[in-house]
């Protein structure tokens, strides 16, 4: 798992891709009781040219939601983070995580899929109720 490519040819052999761009791939995770929650992974580079893998997870929309909050968990995290990023032209709270390709091998990829998911649709129900919407 050192670059893109094989990420995005691993993960198409397991999930049907929604999205699959250059540099962006998405798909829906499946959860227990039938819920599901979106996951997107794309490349990124820093200053110095080293690649990191961002997965992210749609949580709801940005309006309303309390900022300290944001931070206070963020603070207490140890894997990923709350950032803003737009959805479909509107802005979305999103929980993020970035990881150097270096350290990447198909087991912790699955962990932190299955963490980020599971993590992030408990987000969702708590900013959206218990909608499934994203």
């Amino acid at each position: 798992m050192r670059h893109f490519e094989a990420i995005r040819s691993h993960l198409g052999g397991i999930h049907k891709l929604r999205q699959n761009e250059p540099y962006i791939i998405s798909f829906d995770l499946e959860l227990p009781d039938g819920r599901h929650q979106g996951i997107y992974l794309t490349e990124l580079e820093d200053t110095d040219g080293q690649r990191f893998l961002r997965l992210s997870t749609p949580i709801g929309p940005l309006a309303g939601v309390d900022a300290r909050r944001c931070l206070r968990f963020n603070w207490e995290q140890r894997t990923g983070y709350l950032a803003e990023a737009d959805l479909d032209g509107s802005p979305y709270l999103h929980l993020c995580e970035n990881r150097p390709y270096d350290y990447l091998d198909e087991r912790e990829l699955a962990r932190l899929i299955e963490e980020l998911g599971a993590i992030g649709d408990q987000l969702e129900q708590v900013v959206n109720g218990d909608a499934d919407a994203l």
